[in-house]
Formats: structure tokens, sequence, C-alpha cells
């Protein structure tokens, strides 16, 4: 990989740098949604995101609103105790951070270090992704999705609507929408909502460049939902963006089954990120009966070490 930064040196995560990244992201196949590219880039602002290299694993670092750093896990074939125990005492040591940590580690690290009395491990339940088969998401069908499927039903009863794939053309108009919704749900009042509000700029101005696919539903011509996904590993797909007009009842359903059956259907499982501790998230996320939940934890270093 020519011209990356070698840890300890960092360097501001850019498009430029999508396809070294995404070939060792992808040769990890993760399970956690944060570790595709396209959610690294879109969110790079938010976080300052930061990559290094570290032999052959790739390290992040990120900032939050309060200036305290913290790391994503390493990824890498032989990303685990040493490079975690590297960055967390770099942290602690170099950058003087009283409480140096990696967050939504996942379980495969987790289990790696779960042995050793040099490391804390906590779940982060908040930051848990919904997996979900696909076919599920598609079909509605048992006792268990009646409410969804009727939904559904009601919709196609009530509106004229076509499923398109997002292209150019549908990039105004999506821009429009999340406009409109900010304007409803007051994000310039929330900096995570300002945070999305970023990364959904940053992904419809690039999706031509990113691995994503993405669909809108329109009404007598008009663009009144869009999501945007790519593959998270060859098994599964993920859901980074998903807006609707929420004056349309049913549309959020219809938006997540039409891109379901459109996008994904030769994939077997979706995921549809986490629930970020929101009550009336999670209730929605489990409404769909996930297969599974991926497990994330913060990691730091114990007292002694």
């Amino acid at each position: 990989m020519t011209d990356a930064p070698v840890f300890p040196h960092f360097k501001q995560l850019e498009l430029e740098d999508r396809e070294s990244i995404s070939e060792m992201l992808w040769a990890y196949q993760p399970e956690t949604s944060e570790l595709t590219f396209t959610n690294l880039f879109i969110w790079r602002k938010h976080y300052a995101v930061q990559w290094s290299l570290w032999r052959d694993t790739l390290l992040f670092l990120c900032t939050h609103a309060d200036g305290s750093l913290f790391c994503l896990p390493p990824v890498g074939p032989s990303a685990g105790m040493e490079a975690v125990h590297l960055l967390l005492a770099w942290l602690r040591e170099e950058k003087k951070q009283p409480q140096p940590c990696i967050v939504r580690a996942d379980g495969r690290l987790a289990a790696e270090l779960a042995a050793s009395p040099d490391f804390i491990i906590e779940p982060q339940r908040e930051h848990y992704d919904y997996v979900y088969a696909t076919g599920d998401l598609v079909q509605l069908a048992g006792r268990k999705y009646h409410g969804k499927k009727n939904h559904v039903n009601k919709f196609r009863s009530d509106y004229n609507f076509a499923y398109e794939v997002l292209t150019a053309g549908h990039i105004e108009a999506c821009l429009q929408l999340q406009d409109a919704w900010c304007d409803c749900n007051r994000c310039s009042e929330d900096m995570n909502l300002m945070g999305e509000w970023e990364a959904i700029r940053e992904i419809l101005g690039s999706c031509d460049r990113l691995s994503v696919q993405g669909g809108v539903i329109v009404i007598d011509g008009a663009v009144e939902a869009f999501t945007l996904g790519e593959l998270l590993n060859k098994d599964t797909a993920v859901v980074h963006i998903e807006k609707a007009n929420a004056r349309i009842p049913g549309l959020y359903a219809v938006m997540n089954q039409q891109f379901c059956e459109h996008a994904w259907s030769g994939t077997a499982f979706v995921n549809r990120e986490q629930d970020l501790g929101d009550e009336g998230l999670r209730q929605a996320k489990l409404s769909y009966h996930p297969v599974r939940l991926v497990e994330k934890f913060k990691i730091r270093l114990a007292e002694h070490s």
C-alpha cells in the first residue's frame, strides 16, 4: 500500500483511500456495521476519523465532540492482543488520555482478549447490530409479521408508487427530503442528528465512487423515501441510511421491504445497524424479529497494566 501512514503517524480518511482500506476490511469479513469504508468515510468529519498501518493491521483513531480520543478495533490478519495493547498504551502515554479505550470491538477480538488480565471488556448494548434473514424482510410471512404485512398492503392500496434504483438524477430530491425531515425533527438542536445529516450528504454526494446501492420510493412523481447500503461481508448486506416522509403511513415498512427485495434478495442476511440506546428505535428494530444481534464491546486497560 503506497503512501500509507505508518503508526504512530495517522492521516485523515479521504475518498482516495477507499480501494486500499476496503480491500483490507473485506479480507477481514467483518460482522459489525462500522467496518466498511463507506461508514468510516461518511462519518469521518463527525468523528475526525484518521487511519494508520501497523504491520499488516489497520488502525483507526477518532475524536469525540469533547476532544477526547478513542480507537476503533484494529483490523488485519494478525490484529489482536498485541495491537490492542499498543493502541491503548499509546493513547494513555503519548496522547495523555486518562481513560483510553477501543470501542465497538467485535466478538472475535473480545474472545481473544478474554483470558488476559490486562484488559477490561464491557458490552456496549446500544451499539449491537440487528441482523435479519433477508427472506423474512422481503416476504413478511407468518403470524409474527402480520402487522408489518398489513402496513405494506394498506400502503399498496392507498398509493400508486414505484420503486426505483437510486441514481444521480434522484440526489437533489433525496437532499430536499432530508432537509424537510431535519426541519421536522429539529436536527439543528441535536449534535447526533446533525452528524447524521452530514453523513447523508456525504454518502449522496459520493455514492458514485462508493460501493453502495440505493433505492427510492416515488409517489406521484416525488421521491418520498430513500435508502442506501452495501455488502458488509459475503453473506450480509448492511443498510447505512433510510429516510422517509413520516407523514405517509407505512412508507418506512415499504422502503425496507422493497430495498431488500430489489437489491439484496441474493444475500442471506441484512444488518440494519444499531439502536444507539433509543428505546423507540430499539422496539422498532426488535419488531422485525432479528435472527441475531451482533455484540460489540468497549476495551480498556486494567489498572495494573
